[in-house]
């Protein structure tokens, strides 16, 4: 694979009740543990919270690549990610995603097929397929 871009983050202090940085700077987050996970919670992010908006963002990209290859007009739409945490069977934890892409003013079949071939486009989707369970609903 030729490498188009690289992002740098670093994590420093407590892991999941840290700070995640960015090489440039951009990117500077103080982390708290949620509340379902045993934490404190409350005005800080967490690391599904920022792989759902990493995934989300992403994932909408892939979806404008996948209409302007269909010439299919798209106007309004928006991709949300839901990221869970939970428990393997052996004693670690495991991710699941559920992707929801609205894309008003298409048909139910275009639309499903657009998120289809999105899925194939994704490099988030082409990171997690097989390791992870990732759902995928296309609403118009």
């Amino acid at each position: 694979m030729q490498v188009l871009y690289t992002a740098e983050a670093t994590a420093v202090g407590d892991g999941r009740d840290g700070e995640v940085r960015s090489s440039d700077g951009v990117l500077d987050e103080q982390l708290v543990t949620p509340v379902e996970l045993g934490g404190a919670g409350g005005d800080r992010t967490n690391p599904e919270q920022l792989f759902a908006a990493g995934y989300a963002a992403c994932f909408h990209s892939a979806l404008g690549v996948a209409a302007r290859r269909s010439k299919v007009p798209l106007s309004g739409t928006e991709v949300t990610a839901r990221v869970g945490l939970g428990r393997d069977g052996d004693g670690g934890f495991q991710l699941a995603v559920d992707l929801r892409a609205h894309l008003p003013g298409l048909g139910q079949p275009e639309a499903d097929d657009l998120v289809a071939q999105a899925h194939r486009i994704c490099p988030y989707s082409n990171a997690t397929r097989g390791n992870i369970e990732v759902a995928l609903t296309a609403t118009v």
